[in-house]
């Protein structure tokens, strides 16, 4: 059902640039300005100047990021501080981690995956699932990116079913006493290993294998659709090809569905728009919703807050349960789906989702315009969406629990959209690892 390719990556040249972990950046939607600016300083090749390049003074249509993005990288190339892999392969990748907020000495846990290349199909094609609704804006940037590159820079992530675990077995025997051709901790402290994985049987034995999975988008939705965008702009103007395309295929990394070092957080929402009083939230969501307030003073908010967030996830694990705090009020409020109003079992996956009930109960009628849910912050930070409250960034702060995987295979099975910011894979794979350029561009190497 999906095609996966071996090939030849692109990667940086560590005796020329030193360290890899200079280099690489994290994906480009959670980088914000001071990132940004960071990471343009840290080292003169991070990939940040071509994934997210800063704006300047005098830009326009001749001269802008993308051309920018697309000079540096031909210059790059030419320098040799990006080489291509003799032989085509597929990159085993490992991410060993500390769950956000896992107790110190918790057990770390590993997400295993690879990076290949995957032939794009039609989102209604039932080869690749999307799960989330995407915006105009981020698809033309992604787009405008691509079109002056011509290359993949960030994969997209995606997974596929493999109870057995069948085809991580094939790569760690092929990488087996293998040195990793990246082995370093991230700026989150996660461990990054990258192995290429080039034995002819092995790479067989994984496309073989995947031809009979679907995939499905876990993060990237934009990218995947500005891939398809730019598929078609590129037949237009090259007209009718045989075989395949450089642009017809897209860097991807493939994890498990049953990996278990595949964590999902929450994505929370912090309103910044005038929220109604606590009495009038109550009458407004009291015909729904049960309430168990958590009061505190100054000297018991750590206490209280601690008893909210563990009461959220205990209690949300048998019913869809919300959590609410308001900007001056000294109570986190606890908000418990009344039976009558539960999804019956004939509704849609997307309707039983505790992200789906938010913004239809809660969320159309605290902030109703367009304007207003417009102005929401997300974070999958519980503390980070209190704090905002607390510090006056936000006016309301409204918690959930995190979409579980197969809530997210479902939804997307259906073929139904998750609504916008419904779930965070972590951990998030870097930019630059591995670098997509496409053969036949003018930056043909």
């Amino acid at each position: 059902m999906s095609q996966i390719f071996p090939f030849q990556g692109m990667l940086y040249d560590q005796t020329l640039v030193g360290s890899i972990k200079d280099v690489v950046a994290p994906p480009y939607d959670i980088i914000d300005a001071e990132g940004q600016r960071r990471l343009h300083d840290r080292h003169p090749h991070n990939i940040i100047r071509m994934e997210l390049g800063l704006d300047q003074t005098g830009d326009g249509p001749a001269y802008n990021r993308y051309t920018r993005a697309a000079a540096t990288l031909e210059t790059w190339l030419n320098e040799g501080i990006l080489k291509r892999d003799a032989r085509p392969a597929v990159y085993y990748h490992t991410i060993e981690y500390a769950p956000p907020h896992s107790a110190p000495d918790a057990p770390k846990k590993v997400l295993r995956g690879f990076l290949a290349l995957a032939k794009l199909e039609a989102l209604d094609s039932g080869h690749i699932y999307p799960h989330e609704n995407t915006r105009a804006a981020a698809k033309t940037d992604r787009l405008n990116l691509i079109e002056a590159c011509r290359s993949n820079f960030s994969p997209i992530w995606s997974l596929y079913s493999d109870p057995l675990g069948a085809i991580i077995q094939v790569l760690e025997t092929a990488v087996k006493g293998k040195p990793a051709r990246y082995d370093f901790q991230d700026d989150a402290g996660c461990r990054e290993c990258l192995w290429a994985v080039t034995d002819e049987t092995a790479l067989k034995q994984v496309t073989t294998t995947m031809q009979s999975k679907p995939l499905f988008i876990a993060d990237g939705h934009h990218r995947y659709e500005t891939a398809l965008n730019y598929q078609k702009l590129r037949r237009q103007q090259a007209g009718p090809q045989t075989g395949p395309q450089p642009y017809d295929s897209v860097l991807m990394l493939l994890t498990p569905l049953e990996d278990p070092g595949l964590t999902v957080l929450p994505t929370h929402r912090v309103a910044t728009t005038p929220l109604p009083s606590s009495d009038r939230i109550k009458t407004l969501l009291g015909d729904v919703f049960e309430f168990r307030e958590f009061p505190f003073s100054v000297s018991t908010q750590h206490q209280a807050r601690s008893q909210f967030l563990t009461s959220l996830r205990t209690e949300g694990k048998n019913a869809p349960v919300f959590g609410l705090t308001r900007q001056g009020d000294d109570r986190y409020l606890m908000l418990t789906l009344k039976p009558a109003h539960r999804p019956s079992t004939q509704a849609s996956p997307r309707a039983k989702l505790d992200v789906s009930l938010l913004q239809q109960l809660i969320v159309t009628r605290l902030c109703p315009t367009q304007q207003e849910q417009e102005a929401i912050l997300y974070t999958k930070d519980d503390h980070e969406a209190l704090d905002w409250v607390a510090k006056g960034t936000g006016t309301g702060a409204l918690l959930l629990n995190a979409t579980k995987v197969s809530e997210v295979q479902a939804v997307a099975a259906a073929g139904e959209r998750m609504p916008h910011k419904s779930t965070y894979f972590y951990p998030k794979p870097l930019t630059g690892l591995v670098i997509n350029v496409m053969e036949g561009n003018t930056l043909r190497r």
